[in-house]
Formats: structure tokens, C-alpha cells, sequence
């Protein structure tokens, strides 16, 4: 059980603390209640685009990575489509130097063209990088339009298209930033050793004087009940055909959740699942194959991705797949199979909580999304679904109504 302490700032910043003695270390995490599904469909990769930004210096501090090198410290960031992300680990002796950099940066950027040319250039390369120049690089953009119509989560975070970086202006820029890092747009999770007194007052401090800002609210187009099978194929330069399926399933805040997580662990977490063990290596059918969830807040997929063995179609491979998948929806898993899954996530729990980091990292998540004292509750959660909620789950979910199918095969 973590003991969690919590306060509301009056600009609405949201402050979470675990101390722990253990360590001479401090973890400060940020979290921005902001991610691609809050883009307008044209001006796409933006919250990435700002991923990169925040390193390139604050209103009064032109260089954030050196000062927090010369304290012992260590940063990161990353964007999905919920949200954005920045943590930074230092010394407990200079934590105050996390504080200073981080709200400095939350209070406002040092906007200018060569900032942003700059760290256009560096996401347009990433881009190209990742997405036009890999083997399998566009599978986002090809399958999340599959499957979404109309919610924003049919283009990848990395943006839907390179122009839309390319073209970005100065003050869209700005607007961006001061419409969605707010301090009333945000979770500060401080974990490590350092008191709750002094994480207030550091706290106060830093991050009091911030004003409140006027964050648009969310209001996003809900993505209509798919009817039918949708499919695609495709023929690039890659060294393999590969399959990518995905069907859609429910919210992250509801309890189907941990039922669609178990499926995908059952179907292809480690060599004796379902997938691995039949598809792999008795049929050998597959040379590799994948299944995991998206974990969205919004309603996300549950997704099925391999490279068949040489001399299989992709026909026979999906066909095998859907074998699979219909095994599930018409009989029950058995309770050995269900408890090793369920174990082998508390276990991952235990030892993934056991850092300060992921501690600091996980109460800023918890509490965005609800309280952050629900992560004692994630392995109860998962222990209360039954080989039965999954066997519905399951039903409602492998049918080819609610699915997408993307060939993509070696020219």
C-alpha cells in the first residue's frame, strides 16, 4: 500500500507524494492532460511537436539540460494520444533544482523561429525516420483510419502528415502551448526520498506563483459502433508479408478492461501463450507473432500483428488467427492458464513499483485519471475477472464486424 499525501494548489495544479527512505533519489513526473486527440485534424503532431519544444529552453532559463546534468540529474519525456508526459530524476540534495527547471517551463517557453525550426526539423527527421523509411513504418497510418472515422484517434501521435509540422506557425505554436500547459491542466507525482513538508514548500514555491489558464474543454466526436468488416492490402519494399488485425474494445476506466489486458496476455505473452505456442511453434505457421492492447482512455483496440513462415499466405494466417480467436469466445479458459496470467501481472506490479520512478510515473497517471491511491486496487481488478468475463468479452469483441484486417505484403 502506498502512502499517498495530496494537495490542490489554487492555480489547480494537482501535487501527489510517496516518500521513500530507501533511496537517495527524487523523481519528479509531470503529466499534461493533453495528447493527438486533442489536435485539429489538420494541425496534427502537435503534442509532439511540444515533447520537443519543452527541451529547448524556458522564459528564463535558455538551457534545460545542463543545469540538471550538473546536479546528477536525468530527463525524459514522451506523448501518446492522451497525454504528455516529462519526468526527471535528481539527488535528493538538489531536488530544488527539478522544481526550478520544470516550473519554469510550465510558466512558459522561450518562443522563437529558431527554437522552432529547430525542433521542426528534429520531429520532420524522427517522422521520416520512423514512418517513411522503415519496413512497417506506416502500419499507424494505415490501420488507426481502418478502424476510426471520426475519433482523433485515427492519426498516430507522430502526426497524421508531415506538412502539417512542416507548415506549423509561430503563433499556432503559442496557442497550443498556453491553450493546454497549465497548471490547472496538470499532475505533479513526486516520489523518492524527500518529505511531504518540503515537497509543499518546494511546491509553493516553484509552481504557486503560475497563473490558472483558460483550457478549452474537451469535446471530442464519438466514434460511431462499427458494422461491418473493414479491410485493407497493401504491397511495399519489405522484406516479409505481415498480418495486422485489431478489434475495438472498451475505455481504460471501465472493468472490460482487464478483461481485454488477460486476453492479449493469454493470446501472446511469453512462449507458452496461446499464439506463441500453437502458431509458432507446433504449426509453425507464424515466425513471430504479437497481441497487446492500446490501453487508450477513450475506447481503444486490442491488437494481433505477425510475419507468417515462409509459404504461408496471409489468408492461411488470419485464417489460423481467427481460429484462435473463436476458441476463446466459445469455451472458457481454464484456471491454471487464467492464474498464471493473473500472477505473472501481479508479479510485474510488485517489482515495477519498487523503483521510484515508475511510483512517481504511476500516481501522476492514477490521479489524472481518477485518484491516485487506485493503483493499490489494479491487481485486485484484474483477480476479479472470471474465465466467464472473458468468454463474453471475448464474444462481443472477435467478431468480424468489429474488426479490422490490414495485408501488407512484400512486393
Amino acid at each position: 500500500m502506498f502512502k499517498v499525501n495530496r494537495q490542490i494548489l489554487d492555480n489547480g495544479l494537482r501535487l501527489v507524494h510517496c516518500e521513500d527512505t530507501s533511496t537517495q533519489m527524487v523523481a519528479l513526473n509531470i503529466v499534461y492532460d493533453v495528447g493527438a486527440r486533442d489536435e485539429h485534424p489538420q494541425h496534427t503532431g502537435f503534442a509532439h511537436l511540444f515533447e520537443h519544444l519543452m527541451f529547448g529552453g524556458s522564459l528564463h532559463i535558455p538551457d534545460y539540460d545542463t543545469p540538471l546534468q550538473l546536479a546528477g540529474g536525468e530527463n525524459n519525456a514522451w506523448t501518446n494520444n492522451d497525454i504528455t508526459n516529462y519526468y526527471l530524476t535528481v539527488p535528493r540534495q538538489n531536488v530544488e533544482t527539478g522544481f526550478w527547471l520544470e516550473s519554469d517551463r510550465m510558466l512558459g517557453l522561450d518562443f522563437s523561429e529558431r527554437s522552432l525550426e529547430v525542433q521542426r526539423g528534429v520531429v520532420m527527421e524522427e517522422f521520416k525516420q520512423r514512418c517513411l523509411n522503415q519496413p512497417y513504418g506506416d502500419v499507424g497510418h494505415l490501420l488507426r483510419p481502418l478502424a476510426y472515422r471520426l475519433h482523433p484517434y485515427q492519426w498516430p501521435t507522430i502526426g497524421k502528415d508531415l506538412s502539417h509540422i512542416e507548415q506549423a506557425t509561430l503563433d499556432e505554436v503559442r496557442e497550443f502551448f498556453y491553450h493546454h500547459y497549465a497548471p490547472n491542466n496538470a499532475v505533479l507525482a513526486v516520489a523518492g526520498n524527500i518529505t511531504w513538508e518540503e515537497t509543499v514548500r518546494l511546491t509553493q514555491k516553484w509552481f504557486g506563483p503560475i497563473p490558472r489558464r483558460e483550457v478549452p474543454v474537451r469535446c471530442l466526436p464519438q466514434e460511431p459502433r462499427q458494422t461491418e468488416e473493414r479491410r485493407l492490402t497493401v504491397e511495399r519494399p519489405v522484406p516479409l508479408d505481415a498480418l495486422f488485425m485489431a478489434f475495438h474494445m472498451c475505455r481504460r476506466d471501465e472493468s472490460d478492461y482487464y478483461a481485454f489486458d488477460i486476453l492479449s496476455d493469454i493470446l501472446a505473452n511469453g512462449r507458452s501463450s496461446r499464439l506463441n505456442r500453437r502458431l509458432i511453434q507446433e504449426q509453425k505457421l507464424f515466425s513471430s507473432i504479437d497481441a497487446y492492447i492500446s490501453g487508450s482512455r477513450d475506447a481503444g483496440l486490442i491488437h494481433i500483428s505477425g510475419k507468417p513462415s515462409q509459404g504461408v499466405s496471409l489468408d492461411e494466417a488470419e485464417a489460423a488467427v481467427r481460429e484462435e480467436l473463436e476458441q476463446l469466445r466459445r469455451q472458457l479458459v481454464d484456471e491454471p492458464e487464467l492464474e498464471k496470467v493473473k500472477n505473472k501481472f501481479e508479479a510485474a506490479q510488485i517489482f515495477g513499483n519498487i523503483h521510484y520512478l515508475n511510483v512517481a510515473t504511476n500516481l501522476a497517471w492514477f490521479e489524472l485519471t481518477g485518484r491516485a491511491e487506485d493503483i493499490d486496487r489494479e491487481v485486485d481488478n484484474y483477480r476479479s475477472v472470471t474465465a466467464d468475463h472473458l468468454r463474453q468479452v471475448a464474444d462481443r469483441a472477435f467478431r468480424r464486424e468489429n474488426g479490422v484486417v490490414l495485408h501488407y505484403r512484400k512486393e
